[in-house]
């Protein structure tokens, strides 16, 4: 598990500036204008003579040309391998299927760092290597088979490349086919390659000329034995490392997917992760460059980009960091970010062994663990509130202020031609929160809001979307919708701070906003 950058600490206690969405909305002139009846000043962003009180946001739409719908499948999950008898072992057992069919159609990811250095295919041609502490059977791949059949949800393994193996791993590749059948979303080849070097997993100099030779005979062996199987990768720790080996598996291997990996902040770095360093703008900041970098690739070589393994925090997550519902803000903002930016995925990675560290769902005990009952955590209401807007279209945004609130504003159309609009106010609860003004449309007559809500940042439990826990058995009962002020095509409403809001804009008279 890697990090494309290093832990970023916001200074002094001041607040972050406000995020600009993705693009300015329509001419300079016609923006002034509409500054100016809001009674901001052009230039400033400020209201003449503002108090004090929640921060004024004014956010305009541009509701002509949405980009491409956020695709089927878009949300997923990422466990290492090692897990995946245990994981498949809930297909007879527990939540999870509930947990998953929750979210609609999903990605279940199994890879990790085990996939490379602890797991190891066996069937009657293939016996268990000794380096191998564990092992992945047909046996195995039945069980997550019924998980598929039972949740909806397909399957995106990885295959171990450190060990070199490529008859092996064809094996593998026609097993996982024969079994999943149309449930096998693709196989990936390796677990951040780009770190084999520094892992002691390959000699140095490591390079992506090496790796693309490696690669190339896993790939000749698994068309072999299973023509026409889609093929993802190159799965690298990072964006920084995507730029040289992205570009390479997309160039000359023509992947069916390009796979690449993010973590805000580093296990290691120094001062030591927190919540104000992952809710920070400088953190936000480095993620749009992060996902450009990884997405500059996936364009230019017409290969779509998945984000399939990605939390807060490096090496497992940081306790007070990554339990906390501050994982579930950072969460919403950067899974719409991906979404925004046209990434065709993103699988949270987590541990259903472990609450203590990054893990949208876990067991509480070693009980519930043998008996698949597992907790939602708070990035799993994360998951929740986004699943919302899968099929929907992205749409630009432009936000102005009085202050210096620390808050992302996403907006996309639904398919039934109404607006989402997504609001993350990342400020500490002694801040005064969000008075948000959104310009929807004249025709917009009735909107309703869903709030993601904790006691604070710092909180493990109490987490509510739309006021309510996820129940037991992994079910979540969506509440009455909340009705919002909608006044001459405006919608307002107050955003606490240190919470997140879905606000649904019923479509208007007029076709749109």
């Amino acid at each position: 598990m890697g990090s494309d950058q290093p832990a970023g600490a916001a200074r002094g206690g001041k607040r972050s500036r406000l995020r600009v969405g993705v693009a300015l909305l329509g001419a300079a002139a016609a923006l002034t204008v509409a500054m100016a009846a809001e009674g901001i000043e052009p230039g400033t962003g400020r209201r003449p003579g503002a108090g004090q009180g929640p921060a004024a946001v004014s956010v305009w739409i541009a509701a002509g040309r949405p980009a491409a719908p956020v695709p089927r499948g878009f949300l997923g999950l990422s466990f290492e391998l090692s897990t995946a008898r245990q994981i498949g072992s809930y297909a007879d057992t527990g939540n999870l299927a509930a947990l998953l069919r929750s979210l609609g159609p999903g990605v279940l990811r199994l890879g990790g760092a085990s996939a490379d250095t602890r797991v190891a295919w066996t069937d009657a041609h293939t016996p268990r290597p000794a380096w191998a502490s564990a092992v992945l059977t047909v046996g195995d791949l039945r069980r997550l088979h019924r998980l598929a059949l039972d949740s909806g949800w397909r399957v995106l393994l990885t295959l171990g490349l450190a060990h070199y193996d490529p008859h092996a791993a064809a094996r593998e590749a026609a097993a996982a086919r024969a079994v999943l059948g149309r449930w096998l979303a693709g196989i990936e080849v390796g677990n951040e390659p780009d770190s084999y070097g520094r892992h002691n997993l390959r000699s140095l100099p490591w390079t992506p000329r090496r790796y693309e030779r490696q690669v190339s005979t896993y790939r000749r062996a698994i068309a072999h034995l299973a023509p026409g199987i889609s093929l993802a990768g190159p799965g690298v720790s990072g964006s920084s490392a995507f730029v040289r080996w992205g570009a390479a598996e997309a160039r000359r291997q023509r992947p069916a997917l390009l796979t690449g990996h993010h973590y805000p902040l580093r296990c290691d770095s120094a001062p030591a992760p927190s919540i104000e360093a992952l809710l920070s703008e400088h953190t936000r900041q480095r993620e749009g460059v992060s996902l450009a970098r990884f997405l500059s690739v996936s364009r230019a070589n017409a290969t779509r980009f998945r984000v399939d393994e990605t939390n807060t925090v490096s090496c497992g997550g940081r306790t007070g960091v990554s339990d906390t519902f501050a994982s579930a803000l950072w969460a919403v903002s950067y899974i719409t970010q991906t979404m925004v930016a046209g990434a065709s995925g993103i699988n949270l990675q987590g541990n259903p062994a472990r609450c203590t560290g990054y893990s949208p769902v876990c067991a509480t005990s070693p009980k519930r663990l043998a008996q698949g009952v597992l907790h939602a955590q708070p990035e799993w209401y994360a998951l929740l509130l986004t699943s919302a807007l899968v099929g929907d279209r992205p749409l630009r945004t432009r936000m102005v202020s009085q202050a210096h609130p620390n808050v992302v504003v996403s907006a996309l159309r639904a398919h039934d031609g109404g607006l989402r609009v997504v609001v993350v106010e990342d400020d500490p609860p002694s801040a005064s929160g969000v008075a948000l003004r959104v310009h929807v449309g004249a025709g917009a007559r009735t909107a309703t809001v869903l709030t993601l809500s904790a006691p604070s940042p710092q909180a493990r439990a109490g987490v509510m979307l739309g006021g309510r826990a996820v129940a037991g058995d992994g079910s979540w009962r969506a509440p009455r919708p909340r009705p919002v002020s909608v006044r001459g095509g405006v919608v307002e409403l107050t955003v606490a701070p240190s919470s997140a809001a879905l606000v649904s804009v019923a479509p208007s008279a007029r076709g749109g906003g």
